[in-house]
């Protein structure tokens, strides 16, 4: 089975940094598509950004340089480093794996596979 496993949410104030990574088994990672999600409470989830295998990236608008997202293929995990973080980056974090490309990678139904979520609270 393909597991999906996100790490290093937590609690930070305003302005601070975090990490997130993702890890994936069960399936030839070099294949997939990774990005990242988040949902607030009354939210619909929203994209934030994706990588491909050759570590090309996009990202939403709303990340204006702040976040960078990296992939290590021997490691089958990929990054999200979170930089000038505000109190309305508050949310449960997602990763999400897809078999299949797309040009839509900011669309969640086009991914296969989803992590439990990390929680991030940001204090002001």
């Amino acid at each position: 089975a393909v597991e999906v496993a996100e790490s290093g949410g937590g609690s930070v104030q305003a302005g601070g940094s975090l990490r997130l990574s993702c890890t994936v088994s069960g399936y030839d990672y070099i294949h997939l598509g990774m990005a990242w999600f988040r949902q607030s409470p009354g939210k619909e989830r929203e994209a934030i950004g994706y990588v491909d295998w050759a570590s090309k990236t996009k990202y939403a608008d709303f990340v204006k340089e702040r976040f960078v997202m990296s992939r290590d293929n021997a490691k089958n995990t990929h990054y999200l480093q979170m930089n000038s973080l505000q109190a309305e980056d508050t949310a449960i974090y997602y990763c999400a794996a897809r078999t299949t490309w797309s040009p839509y990678w900011d669309d969640p139904g086009r991914y296969d596979f989803w992590g439990q979520g990390t929680q991030v609270t940001v204090s002001s």
